[in-house]
C-alpha cells in the first residue's frame, strides 16, 4: 500500500466501513441476543464509551505524531515486540474478515444460490479482492466513498419505510434482564466498534494529522447512530426476533418493504449494495495487512502479496465445515478479539510507550539541569 494520503472525509468512511459490514451479517441479532429490550440503552451506553476510548486513543497517539501502533510497539519494546503486535493486527485483519466473508457468503447461498457450493461463491469474492489491490489504495477509497454513503442511506430508508410496522412498546421493559445484564454484561456490544482499529494505523496516512480527533469522534458518533437505527428496526419489527436465528436479520426486514403494487420486493436492491460495500471492507482490510507485512519485512512492493494474501483469506474462510461453526466464531469469539485486541491491547501499548516517553523526558531534563 503505498503512503497515499487520506482526507477527512475518507478517513472517517474508512472508520465506518467496518462497522457497517459487520451490522450486515449477524452483528444486531447478536446485539438484540445479548439485551434484548433494553438494547436501545445499552448502545447509549456503549456509544458513549467508545467516543471515550476513541479520544483516548487520540491523545496518547498525539505524543508520537506521524507514527501508528506497530511504530510505537517498535519504540516500546524493540523490533521483535513490533514483529510480535505488527503479526496480532495481521491476524486480526486476515481472519475477523475472512469469518465473516464465510458467513455473508453462506447468507447469499442459502437466499439466491442454494445448489451452488460454497467455494465458487468465495473465490469471487476473493479474485474481486486480488483484482481490486492491484491498483492503487486510493482506488479503493473513492470507491468507498461512493458505496457506504448508499449503505448508510439504505438504512435510514429502511427504517423510515418500516415505521408503519414498528410496535415501540417492545423496547419494554426498558432495562430488559435488569441493570447488571444491560451495563456490565452488556459491555460486550463495545465490540460492535471494530472500527476503532484502524485509528491505530490512520496518522501516517492523514492529510491533515491535527484532525485526528475530528475524523475519530464523528465517525464513532455516525457509527453509533447507524447501529441504533438498523437495532431498533429490528427490535421494534418482531415480537419473537431475538429467539430467532435469522440469517442477515437486516435483509429479513426489507422483506417488508412495500410502496403499492408497484414498488415491491426491493431486498436485491439493498443486497447489491450491500455486497458492494462488502468487497470495499475486505479490499481494504487485506490493504491494510499487506501494509503491516510490508513494515515487518520491509519489501518494496506489495503485488508478490497481493495473491498470497487472497489465497490466505480464501484458505481461512474455509477451515469452518459449515456455517454454524463460522457463525459461532463471529457471535462468540470475535467479540472479544476486538475488546482485547483493540480496546485492550492497543490502548495498553500506548500507554506504557507514553509513560516511557515521559521518563525519558525526565531524565532528558535532568542531565540538562546537571549540566
Amino acid at each position: 500500500m503505498t503512503k497515499s494520503k487520506l482526507g477527512t472525509i475518507e478517513a472517517i468512511m474508512l472508520v465506518l466501513i467496518i462497522v457497517v459490514t459487520h451490522t450486515i451479517s449477524s452483528l444486531p441479532r447478536e446485539i438484540l441476543v445479548l439485551t434484548k429490550s433494553a438494547t436501545i440503552i445499552n448502545l447509549i451506553f456503549v456509544s458513549i464509551l467508545a467516543i471515550l476510548f476513541s479520544y483516548l486513543i487520540v491523545r496518547l497517539m498525539k505524543n508520537f505524531a506521524g507514527s501508528d501502533i506497530i511504530d510505537i510497539s517498535e519504540y516500546l519494546g524493540g523490533k521483535v515486540f513490533k514483529n510480535i503486535i505488527g503479526i496480532i493486527f495481521i491476524l486480526y485483519f486476515l481472519i475477523s474478515s475472512s469469518i465473516l466473508l464465510r458467513n455473508f457468503c453462506e447468507s447469499i447461498k442459502i437466499i439466491y444460490y442454494p445448489m451452488t457450493n460454497i467455494l465458487f461463491i468465495l473465490s469471487l469474492f476473493v479474485i474481486a479482492i486480488c483484482c481490486v489491490n492491484r491498483l492503487d489504495f486510493n482506488a479503493s477509497l473513492k470507491t468507498n466513498l461512493l458505496i457506504l454513503p448508499l449503505v448508510l442511506a439504505s438504512i435510514i430508508f429502511l427504517f423510515f419505510a418500516n415505521m408503519n410496522k414498528f410496535v415501540p412498546q417492545r423496547m419494554f421493559p426498558i432495562f430488559g434482564d435488569g441493570l447488571f445484564n444491560t451495563f456490565v454484561i452488556g459491555l460486550t456490544n463495545l465490540s460492535a466498534f471494530g472500527g476503532i482499529a484502524f485509528l491505530y494505523f490512520l496518522p501516517p496516512y492523514l492529510k491533515q494529522p491535527e484532525k485526528m480527533k475530528k475524523i475519530a469522534l464523528i465517525s464513532i458518533g455516525i457509527s453509533a447512530i447507524y447501529l441504533m437505527l438498523c437495532v431498533a428496526t429490528l427490535l421494534f419489527m418482531f415480537s419473537f426476533f431475538i429467539n430467532t436465528n435469522e440469517i442477515t436479520p437486516l435483509y429479513n426486514a426489507t422483506r417488508y418493504i412495500e410502496f403499492g403494487s408497484f414498488f415491491q420486493r426491493l431486498e436485491s436492491i439493498f443486497l447489491l449494495i450491500w455486497i458492494l460495500a462488502f468487497c470495499c471492507y475486505l479490499s481494504i482490510t487485506s490493504k491494510f495487512a499487506m501494509s503491516i507485512f510490508k513494515k515487518l519485512t520491509n519489501i518494496e512492493t506489495k503485488k508478490p502479496l497481493i495473491d498470497i494474501f487472497g489465497l490466505l483469506i480464501l484458505a481461512i474462510t474455509l477451515v469452518p465445515k459449515n456455517y454454524a461453526i463460522s457463525d459461532k466464531f463471529e457471535t462468540e469469539i470475535y467479540p472479544y478479539l476486538v475488546l482485547g485486541i483493540c480496546f485492550g491491547l492497543g490502548i495498553s501499548i500506548l500507554i506504557l510507550a507514553n509513560i516511557m516517553k515521559r521518563k525519558q523526558k525526565k531524565i532528558q531534563a535532568n542531565s540538562q539541569t546537571i549540566s
